[in-house]
């Protein structure tokens, strides 16, 4: 009995210092963290605001979708597996990939439609819309595109917004992120940030 009590109240001890330690020291700590200058945009989510009011997260990409199609001001993001259409906006609400292969029949097909799509949206042969301009990420909500796909999205933007191509072209380059340590992924353009900064390029 004795030795049951020693471990009865060995396991409580046990139970009630990790209690502290993982349930209230860690979370505290992490949250102190959090608060350090630099580090607190990144905690609430990197929220863009525009005059005082949010309008999106860069690290979230959110296809804009346009009132007429046919005078699209966008850029655009890279495709979702998770949109209701091949190149629809994605469901910020979930969030993967389609998980089929690269030779799986329904995804080449995919692939094909959005390359015709965007082929003709921005009036260019087939052959040369990117490979991000028709494949989705793995979380379906990359907020980057490459910089050879905003390049693609170029000329269509400044017409409709009233704006110079090679005003358009800077603010790409402008808006281009570079390799991480200089040798890490690739350059890439955040959507959010380009298109906020073409509407302001229009007042």
């Amino acid at each position: 009995m004795n030795s049951l009590v020693k471990q009865t109240l060995a396991g409580l001890r046990v139970l009630l210092a990790l209690t502290v330690l993982l349930g209230v020291l860690y979370p505290l700590g992490v949250w102190v963290v959090s608060r350090l200058p630099g580090l607190q945009a990144n905690a609430e989510g990197s929220v863009v605001t525009v005059d005082g009011r949010d309008v999106g997260s860069d690290l979230i990409g959110i296809d804009p979708v346009a009132k007429d199609p046919n005078h699209d001001p966008w850029f655009h993001n890279r495709p979702s597996a998770t949109a209701s259409d091949d190149l629809g906006p994605a469901d910020a609400s979930t969030s993967g990939a389609s998980n089929k292969g690269a030779f799986d029949e329904e995804l080449v097909a995919v692939i094909k439609q959005r390359r015709e799509v965007v082929a003709a949206r921005e009036a260019v042969p087939e052959s040369a819309v990117p490979a991000d301009a028709v494949t989705a990420s793995a979380s379906g909500l990359d907020p980057d595109i490459s910089p050879a796909y905003a390049r693609l999205q170029a000329s269509r933007v400044a017409r409709v917004n009233g704006l110079a191509e090679d005003d358009v072209r800077a603010l790409i380059e402008e808006h281009t992120s570079g390799r991480d340590l200089g040798v890490l992924g690739d350059p890439g353009v955040n959507v959010l940030t380009l298109n906020l900064a073409v509407q302001a390029a229009r007042r």
